[in-house]
């Protein structure tokens, strides 16, 4: 299930500076990949990717291994809600995606929200692992979504 597009198409010189300034090449798939990324609202799966740049000349293959390039670069964050299905979105210098933040899936239609980073809050209390303090945990709800309610 796709996500949302939320922002407006960033220009392909941006594109390729984010992924050069990572110590990668430019290349089209690379450049597709993270534009898909900056204009979704939520995670997408490999799949979603697939079926939104297939018609561009884009394998499965070529697009799964240019998400693992640039996850591996700190590009884009992955992440597995619990259905076992990878999903990738690119870290953003604004709060929300900054780093690891909470996710809401719908237990109906799939649909996998980024939810804003205040809406949850985790306190490191005596016995709790130290990841907690350092807000480096993933956070994930699931239940229904207001379409599904």
């Amino acid at each position: 299930m796709g996500a949302k597009k939320s922002s407006p198409q960033p220009k392909l010189a941006e594109l390729q500076q984010k992924i050069r300034a990572v110590g990668l090449r430019s290349t089209s798939p690379r450049v597709a990949v993270l534009r898909e990324l900056e204009a979704a609202s939520a995670p997408l799966s490999h799949a979603d990717l697939v079926d939104a740049l297939g018609e561009e000349g884009f394998d499965r293959v070529t697009l799964y291994r240019n998400l693992t390039d640039l996850t591996e670069a700190g590009l884009v964050l992955r992440s597995d809600l619990g259905d076992h299905v990878w999903r990738f979105e690119l870290r953003r210098a604004g709060k929300e995606h900054q780093g690891f933040h909470a996710h809401f899936t719908c237990t109906d239609c799939g649909t996998v929200a980024c939810l804003p980073e205040d809406s949850i809050t985790l306190t490191a209390v005596k016995g709790t692992p130290r990841a907690i303090a350092a807000q480096a945990v993933e956070v994930q709800l699931r239940g229904l979504c207001d379409r599904c309610d």
